[in-house]
């Protein structure tokens, strides 16, 4: 029997380059060693898993008391990684596992769901590709798209986990491949659907668009999703900053079921951004952004780039 709550935290956290400190030869991991120019070393690792740990363990803590029973997270290396961040210091005893998959991302890093035993059972996963291609017509690989099927609550709840493709060759240019992401966000949520359209799902990542971006409104109007962070995304409130504006590429979206106070175990209460004081800068011009780990090659020591998001789920 699972333990239960009145509030549930959901959140996810896109957490700057969890990477061990071991060379892995397939992926290009060489700015994560303790010979490369970032000096990655174990003391850097293990101070960056003590943070990490902090932040998940204290979000959306001051309204249901405990850590976040679902927690999707962008940019980890491997499951080494995320074993050692569970079982660090201010996580050790909030009983997370794990859902992660290697991806073909050229970078080496990919997306996970943890989740508190406690609270959820996992019941099915997998990973899906997006295709694309870069200006010669050769495959450009990108972090997959998780998948995880659970019960939370006596409610079957689906868990869409992403990272989609960055702005840097440009935000027009590379607008088709988060268009692209989107589209395969709605192919998988269509075939959720046919099997039982009352389904319960929960999209999170990090889009690298914002709440008004043409891929989200793709995404929000296909599979009738609900977005709350549209409300939540201001001229002072983001989940990270760029040229001192703020921005909301992370983002979770619900099937409208969630308002069905009637017929569910689970209703949609609260969105917000994490922003606790300890996350954030405390001096200088960038005083209230987030707290880096590296601004380039040079070392900070911070938490990350970005602030967590989370929701609120009511039980009944």
């Amino acid at each position: 029997m699972k333990k239960t709550l009145d509030y549930y935290s959901i959140a996810f956290y896109n957490i700057e380059n969890l990477f061990d400190i071991e060379n892995d030869p397939l992926t290009n991991d060489d700015d994560f060693l303790p010979t490369s120019a970032k000096r990655w070393t174990i003391k850097r690792y293990q101070n960056k898993l003590m943070k990490l740990g902090t932040a998940i363990s204290k979000i959306g803590k001051d309204d249901t008391e405990v850590a976040p029973v679902l927690v999707g997270l962008a940019e980890v290396e491997n499951q080494k990684v995320l074993s050692d961040l569970i079982h660090s210091k201010n996580l050790k005893d909030e009983n997370y596992d794990y859902v992660h998959y290697n991806s073909l991302d050229e970078r080496g890093i990919d997306v996970a769901l943890l989740y508190k035993t406690d609270f959820f059972s996992v019941h099915y996963s997998e990973t899906f590709s997006v295709y694309l291609q870069n200006e010669r017509g050769q495959r450009d690989y990108t972090r997959d798209i998780l998948l995880v099927q659970g019960e939370l609550h006596n409610e079957q709840v689906h868990i869409i986990v992403n990272h989609w493709p960055s702005r840097r060759e440009g935000v027009k240019e590379s607008e088709v491949k988060r268009i692209a992401a989107a589209n395969v966000v709605n192919s998988i949520i269509k075939n959720l659907k046919s099997e039982n359209p009352e389904t319960k799902i929960i999209v999170m990542g990090d889009f690298n668009d914002n709440p008004n971006c043409k891929s989200l409104e793709i995404l929000e109007k296909e599979s009738s999703l609900y977005n709350p962070f549209k409300t939540v995304w201001s001229r002072d409130n983001g989940s990270l900053s760029y040229n001192f504006q703020w921005n909301l590429f992370d983002q979770i979206l619900f099937s409208t079921n969630f308002f069905d106070t009637n017929n569910s175990n689970l209703s949609f209460s609260d969105a917000q951004v994490f922003k606790s004081k300890f996350l954030e800068q405390y001096k200088s011009k960038y005083k209230g952004q987030p707290f880096r780990t590296y601004v380039g090659l040079k070392y900070k020591g911070g938490y990350s780039d970005h602030f967590p998001v989370f929701i609120q789920l009511k039980s009944s």
